[in-house]
């Protein structure tokens, strides 16, 4: 919770006004600063997991995240919309296409359980490309659809962020650049409509939410909510200043929102960590199951409250695209710096993985990603009820397959742990 709450009412809001003033288009902020904003939970835990504890917590994490997204995500976004949702399949099929590169990238790198500064390198680059790609993202998705006889579609550029959804038309002047306009913010079943005057428009209203009880209509498990959040919405106002009323300090909000967000996702790591140790539980699983679900449980929200609005593109675009930043930069930024500057034995430059069973859960994302890619193919892009109850059968199956290898159960896997 208090993850999200410095994502949300902080993290976000700095990013975007940095955007802003760096006049940078719409596809390469959301590729690289709102990927980073909504992703940067994942992105700790692998660094304490890689320099700290040097353990497969980061990794693990990262793994059973991805599947999370790929089926987790679809099947509540199905179960919880009660309609039939029409999906555009070029948007589908292209964030399904990066993510199965990466994913076969990673595949290759967790083969032999040690990951050299050279791969680490090409998966870094490899988000490069990524980030190119999304720059010409337009002019592709134009040529394939021309070429396929569908119609194009006005060039609308959305992004979703943690707990809080945004959907954004840029008019684009000639250079390509997106112009300041006017937000829209959806949000269940009310539209708000809110103006932005260059970089000092701000939105109060989380802000007076924390100083405000709430009113009568509110039910009773919201006002224990708001009771129970309300230490933590204190603590981040007092350290965190707000850039949505004092724009210009949006550079020392940033700073402090990364050592938030730093210092909470060590306490976790370690937390957890502890935990496995005392139930003689490898880190691999607390990362597939508990670390999983918990840093993707933003991206969860904001895909269902988005798909249930019927915007089902954007939702499964939001947990699907947030993979690749995973893959490629939370995990090869780290292993890179580790390997070559930080090894564990000098001279050394690579980064061992303790369990050789991630692997087997490395590839078993790629099936995960065939299955919910094949499923929506053959429901022709429609997202329903079929789709929801299919993607939760395949997704119970990873977890217990995946803890299964963890455990040793089909062959060794995990070493012993140590005798305390």
């Amino acid at each position: 919770m208090l993850l999200g709450t410095v994502c949300e009412q902080y993290f976000v809001p700095a990013i975007d006004i940095i955007c802003e003033r760096v006049d940078m288009s719409a596809d390469v902020t959301g590729a690289t600063f709102m990927a980073a904003a909504s992703s940067s939970p994942e992105l700790f835990i692998n660094c304490v997991g890689t320099f700290v504890t040097e353990g497969d917590l980061g990794v693990g994490a990262i793994v059973g995240s991805a599947v999370f997204n790929v089926l987790a995500v679809p099947a509540c976004c199905a179960l919880f919309a009660g309609r039939v949702i029409e999906l555009d399949w070029w948007s589908v099929s292209r964030d399904c296409l990066m993510y199965a590169v990466a994913v076969v990238a990673l595949i290759l790198t967790l083969l032999d359980d040690t990951i050299y500064w050279h791969e680490a390198l090409l998966l870094v680059l490899m988000y490069i490309f990524y980030i190119l790609a999304m720059v010409f993202n337009g002019r592709l998705g134009s040529f394939v659809k021309s070429g396929c006889c569908v119609p194009s579609k006005p060039k609308i550029y959305t992004e979703v962020t943690p707990l809080l959804i945004k959907e954004k038309q840029h008019p684009l002047d000639a250079s390509g650049r997106m112009s300041r306009s006017i937000r829209h913010v959806d949000l269940e079943n009310g539209m708000e409509m809110m103006k932005r005057h260059d970089s000092t428009g701000s939105d109060t209203s989380s802000i007076s939410s924390l100083w405000s009880w709430p009113d009568e209509k509110t039910s009773a498990l919201k006002k224990l909510l708001w009771v129970v959040t309300w230490p933590l919405g204190l603590i981040l106002w007092a350290t965190i200043p707000d850039c949505r009323r004092h724009p210009r300090l949006y550079p020392l909000t940033f700073v402090m929102c990364i050592a938030w967000i730093g210092g909470v996702s060590y306490l976790v790591a370690w937390i957890i960590t502890i935990l496995g140790d005392t139930l003689e539980v490898p880190d691999s699983i607390t990362g597939l199951t508990i670390l999983a679900a918990g840093t993707s449980l933003p991206e969860a929200v904001s895909s269902v409250l988005v798909t249930m609005q019927g915007h089902g593109t954007m939702g499964i675009s939001n947990s699907i695209g947030s993979n690749t930043f995973d893959i490629l930069l939370c995990l090869g930024l780290p292993w890179l710096v580790k390997s070559l500057f930080y090894p564990s034995v000098p001279g050394n430059h690579w980064v061992t993985i303790n369990s050789s069973g991630l692997s087997y859960s490395a590839i078993s994302l790629l099936s995960t990603l065939f299955a919910l890619y094949g499923c929506l193919a053959l429901n022709k892009f429609q997202l329903d009820w079929r789709i929801g109850v299919t993607c939760a059968a395949v997704y119970l199956a990873f977890l217990v397959f995946a803890a299964l290898i963890e455990l040793n159960v089909f062959f060794l896997v995990n070493l012993p742990i140590c005798p305390h």
